[in-house]
């Protein structure tokens, strides 16, 4: 009899340091900083003792057998990854993590409309790495778009805006490679890849290559911020494309002053000057390839513009756009929009917008520029005959 209370108590006693073990909590201090936080990375393959042994070492874990005993009791698979503990947990808690893969990985949002440089920012400021290392790399691996745009030199265009998630080890190529991945699924869902798509205007049919679509949505992407108004605005560039009229859009003008490092937060005159290839007030056509990355629907605008006879547009005091047909009907919308600004701008700055409004409208209506100045001819105030820009530079 004695025989058996000492067994029944000895297994109690097992019980109780099993149960302690497997549920009460262990780990860093509840709140540590992620910078503090202890980080486990399971490498593929590795098995459950291993894994077990791996997470004691580090103090996440009060015991390997105990994680041993889970793994008996629950079953399930244990998925590989890299796990963060920043506060205790117990060993169950540990242990159904890993089943579910709740892996740790650090968000990176980026906006439709974004460009390689807007990118590569986003990247360092998640610290996932230098802005400048995200750039070499996406200079280099035109690789991952050579059968979408074998001309292309660089990945703009093909990077689709979506909130991704990255490990702390991610690669610049990694993180490349998933946002082309997702432009792939993006382009299939419109029906851009192949390359082909259902509804095509007879203006575009026969230019349908898909540099030529990503490149009209990232216009399209950067000079609308109403989504209704995107089929329009891309049926006035194809109009005038057509007509073999400059497009005369802003946000390519400063694309080009970001790619020669020189954009200094507005347009000058001397940058309407420029000869870069992606100056269209210089160079009637498309520019050379994309300015941005843009969204589903401005790649759906691009496929499908608006039949309409338009070939200018301009803000209206609501932040809308008003179309024109006739430059006759253009410059009276424009001064309609000058009225409204007066009315609702401080007299101390009137005088600054009307000017730069005047240049950029005389630039337009003749397709060229006027002699390169000191100051901008475009000012922040989105200022614009038929382009807007989302980068505020206006």
């Amino acid at each position: 009899m004695k025989y058996l209370a000492s067994l029944l108590l000895v297994a109690l006693v097992l019980a109780a340091l099993a149960a302690w073990a497997i549920y009460a909590p262990i780990g860093p201090a509840a709140g540590t900083s992620d910078a503090a936080a202890t980080y486990v990375d399971i490498a593929p393959g590795t098995g459950t003792r291993a894994i077990a042994t791996q997470l004691e070492k580090t103090g996440v874990l009060r015991s390997r057998f105990a994680f041993d005993l889970l793994r008996v009791v629950k079953g399930g698979k244990l998925i590989a990854g890299e796990y963060r503990f920043n506060r205790p947990a117990a060993a169950s808690e540990v242990y159904a993590r890993m089943v579910r893969g709740d892996v740790y990985s650090i968000p990176v949002p980026i906006p439709e409309g974004y460009n390689i440089f807007e990118i590569a920012q986003a990247v360092e400021a998640a610290g996932l790495g230098s802005r400048e290392a995200f750039l070499a790399a996406e200079l280099s691996q035109t690789r991952l778009i050579a059968d979408l745009s074998p001309q292309a030199t660089s990945l703009e265009g093909y990077l689709f805006p979506d909130t991704y998630r990255f490990s702390r080890h991610a690669t610049p190529e990694q993180m490349l490679v998933a946002m082309v991945k997702r432009f792939r699924q993006a382009a299939a869902q419109v029906g851009l890849i192949p390359n082909s798509a259902p509804g095509l205007t007879s203006g575009l049919a026969s230019r349908d290559s898909i540099a030529h679509f990503v490149t009209l949505a990232s216009l399209v992407e950067k000079e609308v911020s109403q989504g209704s108004e995107r089929p329009l605005v891309a049926g006035v560039f194809v109009n005038r494309l057509a007509q073999g009229i400059p497009l005369a859009t802003d946000p390519s003008v400063i694309y080009a002053a970001q790619l020669e490092g020189r954009y200094r937060g507005a347009i000058y005159a001397s940058d309407l000057q420029s000869d870069s290839p992606y100056n269209t007030y210089r160079h009637a056509g498309l520019p050379p390839g994309p300015i941005c990355n843009p969204g589903i629907a401005a790649l759906k605008a691009s496929l499908a513009p608006a039949r309409t006879g338009f070939l200018y547009f301009v803000a209206d005091a609501e932040g809308h756009s008003r179309f024109s047909a006739t430059l006759k009907e253009h410059t009276e919308q424009v001064q309609s929009y000058r009225r409204a600004l007066h009315q609702a701008t401080p007299a101390s700055v009137q005088h600054e917008l009307v000017h730069a409004h005047a240049q950029h409208q005389s630039a337009r209506a003749l397709h060229q520029s006027a002699p390169a100045q000191s100051r901008p001819t475009h000012s922040r105030s989105r200022t614009r005959t038929h382009t807007r820009t989302r980068s505020g530079a206006r």
